[in-house]
């Protein structure tokens, strides 16, 4: 790019976002649910698709009403919290809907504020929107309360204040608590990302339940994680009618296509189907972790569908030698760990075997690590 008249300077030197796509036999890397739709939804999306079809002539209905009241039934369904579907704004995937909200409430002369470590496209939401972005760093086990967020408000507050529950990489969950301290004390938007929320652990409730009472607060979730339609790319806020508004304002025209309107929906109609595999999924990454202190590890606690665990001399050696054994993690958090996506029964027995072969190695592990969390 050296060679482009680029008028942003801060954009040279920058390589684009993404996880590595490797063919490998196991790919635990990107926090995909790791099983596929059935043959049965398959046939209804491809049915969906091509009643879809039949208008592609025709912009498809920019304001996604019919999505928004399925989701509006899953949520209270799933969440136990029923929200109007004027409160339900949809987007391609997580991160358009996060661009909506950092185009509508950063800019320049702007501040967001995250919790490192967590999900690094924060930042990259914050550079393109030109907003100034700080990070406060979480406790020694990554935790996060309430104390902690309003001494990193004090001295002025941020306009978007991102908290992250379960939290990337960490898998870490987060009180209600947290939420409730941090709109009373914001003077801006708060957003809570629950990407991960469907596999949070029993008894963690989800900060949907705080919407009636905080009207600058924004839920985001995703259908690609455990509806398993990372491919069909499905995000959506819920907030109230006013902050929906504001981002009605800065998107793209006919941003959600007709046909992904129909994928989504059909996902939404076989959800029973489809979140089947959660606590299986659940049961899988706990057995995980316990394992993997057992064999002498660190591995956090996690309410996600994947465990960031550790501590490596080298991480990136043990990427390489995991990689060379068929398995594809994730380099992710602080210098020493690594994130494993659960997998199959199949494929975590797999990453079991060529990890346990890893750490068995000279010098890979950093003096003194053993089982926590």
């Amino acid at each position: 790019m050296d060679s482009l008249p680029l008028p942003r300077e801060d954009l040279r030197g920058l390589a684009p976002y993404g996880a590595p796509q490797i063919d490998v036999p196991v790919r635990l890397n990107t926090n995909e649910n790791p099983f596929a739709p059935s043959e049965e939804m398959s046939q209804a999306v491809g049915h969906a698709v091509a009643e879809a079809t039949r208008g592609l002539n025709r912009y498809p209905d920019r304001e996604a009403h019919a999505l928004r009241a399925d989701l509006a039934d899953y949520l209270a369904e799933e969440s136990g919290v029923r929200v109007p579907a004027e409160w339900i704004w949809p987007a391609n995937g997580s991160n358009e809907v996060m661009m909506h909200i950092f185009g509508a409430f950063g800019g320049p002369g702007r501040l967001a504020m995250g919790f490192a470590p967590t999900y690094s496209m924060y930042e990259q939401y914050a550079r393109e929107t030109f907003t100034k972005y700080r990070t406060v760093n979480r406790g020694p086990d990554f935790e996060l309360d309430a104390a902690m967020v309003m001494a990193a408000m004090i001295g002025g507050s941020p306009d978007i204040v991102v908290l992250t529950s379960p939290n990337n990489p960490t898998g870490t969950a987060m009180p209600l608590d947290v939420v409730t301290a941090t709109c009373a004390m914001s003077t801006g938007i708060v957003v809570v990302d629950e990407a991960y929320a469907e596999f949070r652990r029993p008894g963690t409730t989800s900060s949907l339940a705080l919407l009636e009472a905080n009207p600058r607060l924004i839920v985001t979730r995703t259908m690609s994680k455990a509806f398993a339609l990372a491919g069909g790319r499905i995000g959506y806020a819920i907030a109230r009618p006013e902050v929906i508004e504001a981002l009605r304002i800065v998107r793209l025209p006919y941003h959600l296509s007709a046909v992904s309107q129909a994928v989504a929906r059909v996902a939404l109609a076989h959800r029973t189907e489809l979140l089947a595999q959660v606590a299986l999924l659940r049961s899988e990454r706990d057995e995980l972790v316990a394992w993997l202190r057992a064999a002498g590890l660190t591995a956090v606690d996690s309410d996600a569908n994947f465990i960031l665990f550790g501590r490596f001399a080298d991480r990136h050696r043990a990427w390489q030698e995991l990689l060379d054994r068929g398995v594809l993690v994730r380099e992710a958090g602080p210098e020493g760990w690594l994130r494993v996506s659960v997998g199959t029964p199949d494929e975590n027995a797999t990453f079991r075997t060529a990890l346990a072969e890893v750490f068995a190695l000279d010098g890979m592990m950093e003096p003194g690590e053993g089982s926590a969390g």
